[in-house]
């Protein structure tokens, strides 16, 4: 195997270690795996089908040694298979052959040599192999490291659910919130996201060169094979297509993908808003022994771990979009042009693993600067002109917002000032000794409550 300084593509070289649970599933020799797993499972439905009376029912050994021989698949194997390619020039093909090769001693397979990959076109098993293969990436890879980001951020909106901050609509002083509460309406927007992702039913099919079942019906004309191919399909725990062409259409893993890449998006500005506020000192990020931050400034603490996640979500999304917008488009009946970009099925998956990876070793290194939050809501008590206008509006007092706007709009002001103002309204009592006593640190409304309930 090349060594990972020698690999073209960063997600086998320099991230290998991170993206290992995907490989699993997305690599070359899981492809031909998930092939050999859907031509094993079509042998056994045919000898298990009553009217394909020329394969008798395997026995139970012999249905354990097939399912062995899948469930032991090992890169040895798939190499043999690419030995086999490399004459044929056929990947499918191939693995029709070193099934026969496989199981050529073995009597009761041998003599139902001749239905493996039976009535079969490359695209029956390479569709089903594709939809298991993003089926388990997703919900063993892609799904649990989503939820761990959900988990960590959720934890974080209840540590500081009351930990004010000034907000900056526009880049500019806003609004008090807490930290906590921009942590949970992350939470809020990933896991609608999330659920989204797991919602989308990958389908399949197995239906022949053209989708009409014509060589299947030309050997058993008797026999109900849509019934059995949708029996198999959903057996796969897929969704049955019954309207295909050669190739099944892949509408829906274009669901998925667009799916993903709305979570990433997410990502993504969860990673710009946590560089801003580790820029503006809301949080400081724990120091790792024997990090560097900068080549030639030693005091560097670079919040790379998020630029790294943006950077790999972007890339994830440039891929997912592309995939698409691609596969659901074939000419006529079938073109290749959707086979070559299914092998880059990985590559989107695995920087989207990538990005989620990096979002949640940035996080687990944050902490709170509460000093640094509350010297920027002392500075701005320009922000009460809000709850002191809105009042004024209750008590039909004259043009509020007016007034305020000439107190406050683009210049600063003391609470002294702004008290002083205050204590001229003609309003009730209460309400004046309420608006005296408000800070910009306690004017955060229900944000501490909201995040709570995360």
């Amino acid at each position: 195997m090349p060594s990972p300084l020698s690999a073209l593509s960063p997600l086998d070289g320099r991230y290998h270690k991170q993206l290992a649970p995907l490989t699993a599933y997305c690599g070359e020799a899981a492809l031909i795996r998930y092939r050999v797993r859907i031509e094993i499972e079509w042998l056994i439905a045919l000898a298990q089908e009553p009217g394909v009376t020329e394969v008798r029912p395997f026995s139970a050994a012999t249905l354990g040694d097939l399912r062995q021989a899948a469930a032991d698949f090992a890169e040895a194997d798939a190499a043999r298979v690419k030995e086999i390619e490399a004459r044929t020039n056929h990947d499918v093909k191939a693995i029709e052959y070193w099934l026969k090769e496989r199981f050529a001693a073995h009597a009761e397979v041998a003599a139902a040599a001749e239905f493996i990959h039976f009535a079969c076109t490359s695209e029956d098993i390479n569709n089903l192999a594709h939809a298991l293969m993003a089926s388990d990436a997703r919900d063993k890879v892609l799904l649990p490291a989503l939820d761990q980001v959900i988990d960590k951020l959720r934890a974080l909106a209840h540590e500081l659910a009351e930990e004010p901050m000034l907000a900056r609509t526009h880049g500019q002083a806003a609004t008090p919130t807490t930290l906590g509460k921009e942590m949970a309406n992350v939470v809020h927007r990933l896991r609608r996201a999330r659920a989204r992702i797991a919602a989308v039913g990958l389908m399949g099919k197995i239906n022949g060169a053209v989708g009409n079942y014509n060589a299947h019906l030309a050997a058993y004309p008797g026999l109900d094979w849509e019934g059995l191919a949708r029996r198999f399909v959903e057996a796969l725990r897929l969704e049955f297509n019954p309207y295909t062409t050669q190739i099944e259409p892949h509408d829906a893993l274009a669901e998925l993908f667009d799916a993903c890449a709305r979570a990433n998006t997410i990502l993504i500005d969860l990673d710009r808003d946590i560089w801003g506020y580790v820029s503006l000192g809301y949080f400081k990020q724990r120091v790792v022994a024997g990090e560097v931050g900068s080549s030639t400034m030693p005091h560097k603490v670079n919040p790379i771990d998020f630029e790294n996640s943006e950077g790999n979500l972007g890339l994830a999304n440039a891929v997912l979009r592309h995939l698409s917008d691609k596969l659901p488009l074939s000419r006529w009946q079938r073109d290749l042009t959707d086979s070559t970009v299914l092998r880059n099925v990985g590559v989107a998956l695995g920087y989207s693993l990538l990005g989620c990876v990096s979002c949640l070793k940035g996080l687990n290194k944050l902490e709170a600067n509460p000093a640094a939050l509350r010297a920027d809501l002392e500075a701005t008590w320009e922000v009460l002109g809000e709850a002191v206008q809105t009042v004024m509006r209750r008590y039909g007092l004259p043009e509020p917002y007016e007034q305020l706007k000439a107190l406050t709009r683009g210049k600063g002001i003391t609470r002294e000032s702004l008290q002083q103002f205050i204590a001229q309204l003609a309003i009730p009592e209460a309400e004046r000794r309420r608006l005296l006593a408000l800070a910009p640190w306690t004017y955060i409304g229900k944000a501490a409550e909201l995040a709570k309930r995360i």
